[in-house]
């Protein structure tokens, strides 16, 4: 049974928790591949709000296996908040979660140089949690896996990279903490964890073999791919579904399908061009409808309009099969929508992002009919969505090229539209 990708086609915060949620439940494991603790999926279950950010949200379905893969960077501590929560909540996790013994660890001194590094420069607009610290490390081949947090000669390793970073946090003003205390305290998030390490491509690579269903999950969005990404503005990771195969241990032929997920806008969060931000009232409207803060900063997003030339860039660089629309329910707050058809840069309409002139970029728009206070929450067919909300859809697979199967009309698992078996067919 072939695996099927789950991918952000935005900047990320599309509501891809919510989705892999809803598919989880056809699924026998679930794969994070890419990413940290600076993904925040936020699910609302039966009126009640969790946010997981390094577990996969497939672990609230029991039967469900759940695996943090060796793409991601993890951080021990949070991985071990996250499992009390669950616990805590009556979900277990003995025997259904696995973290690869070769993913990443995130470190006190790459959140220290995190915080040092934007308060000095701050144009990026990270979460503070190390997370490209810990990749920088990764690339630098002077990291610390979680494999690393239950063997001997963990302390040397730790001390090692110590050294590696000493000059520059200095350079920033700060002070870092000795090797001994750091390894002390993940050996002992090690011992917490030891029962979750596991081979993580040799457990997705058994699924597999056995006809199991796997699904992959990534962080982050299209948008903000090292590699592919409005970059220098971008996360540390191949959060487009190509990096399902590093990070989880797949090979291309074992991916089936690519579902992307978008808003019926567009958001993102911290610093880098966005070409069809709103700074004005609809974009207040947004927000306020959207709720859209981060789940894992709390920091307002900022909101614009659809961009359609980045969400056919992220069709083509997915090689998307399907799309799942989210927070359509939210456009009933404006009265008209617009949606961006392409870039005007130097005189010439572009239908795709520029190489480094995104901040340059003019939008190109055309407008739709609003359904302003239409109540969508309610609706389970596309049938019964305002007129106009079935036009807004359908031009937007036009558009990009990329038929639309799901669509979300609010924030609960039930509020959704064309859901089913994606490993059927």
């Amino acid at each position: 049974m072939p695996a099927i990708v789950v991918v952000g086609a935005q900047w990320g915060d599309e509501g891809k928790g919510k989705v892999v949620d809803l598919l989880s439940p056809h699924a026998d494991v679930v794969v994070r591949y890419a990413g940290g603790a600076n993904a925040g999926h936020t699910l609302v279950v039966k009126g009640e709000k969790l946010v997981l950010h390094l577990i996969p949200s497939g672990i609230l379905h029991e039967g469900c296996e759940c695996i943090v893969g060796q793409g991601c960077v993890a951080d021990p501590e949070t991985l071990v908040e996250e499992i009390d929560a669950l616990e805590a909540r009556g979900v277990s996790t003995a025997g259904r979660l696995w973290i690869a013994d070769r993913t990443h660890v995130v470190m006190p001194q790459h959140k220290l140089v995190d915080g040092l590094r934007e308060a000095a420069d701050g144009k990026i607009g990270t979460t503070k949690r190390g997370i490209g610290m810990a990749y920088e490390d990764k690339v630098g081949r002077r990291g610390v896996r979680v494999g690393d947090l239950i063997r001997p000669g963990l302390a040397e390793k730790v001390g090692a990279n110590l050294a590696a970073w000493e000059p520059r946090v200095k350079a920033l003003g700060g002070e870092l903490p000795s090797a001994e205390e750091i390894a002390r305290g993940l050996r002992a998030l090690g011992e917490r964890l030891e029962s979750y390490v596991a081979d993580g491509a040799g457990r997705v690579a058994e699924a597999l073999a056995a006809e199991k269903k796997v699904l992959l999950e990534g962080a982050q969005g299209t948008m903000l791919d090292v590699d592919h990404g409005t970059y220098p503005f971008v996360t540390s990771s191949n959060a487009i579904s190509g990096g399902a195969c590093t990070g989880a241990g797949v090979g291309p032929t074992q991916i089936r399908k690519v579902i992307g997920i978008t808003k019926a806008y567009t958001t993102r969060v911290g610093g880098g061009p966005f070409p069809t931000e709103l700074e004005d009232a609809a974009g207040e409207k947004l927000r306020a409808a959207g709720a859209e803060f981060g789940a894992t900063t709390g920091r307002p997003r900022r909101c614009g309009w659809l961009d359609g030339p980045a969400l056919r860039y992220a069709v083509q660089v997915n090689g998307m099969t399907s799309i799942a629309l989210t927070k359509l329910d939210v456009l009933a707050a404006v009265d008209a929508i617009d949606v961006c058809t392409g870039y005007r840069l130097d005189g010439e309409v572009l239908a795709q992002p520029p190489f480094d002139a995104m901040s340059r970029v003019e939008p190109v728009y055309e407008t739709s009919e609003g359904f302003p206070g239409a109540e969508l929450g309610p609706c389970r067919e596309r049938e019964a969505l305002p007129e106009a909300a079935r036009r807004y859809v359908d031009r937007i697979a036009e558009l990009v090229g990329c038929p639309i199967d799901i669509i979300s009309v609010g924030p609960d698992r039930e509020e959704t539209i064309g859901l089913s078996d994606p490993f059927a067919g």
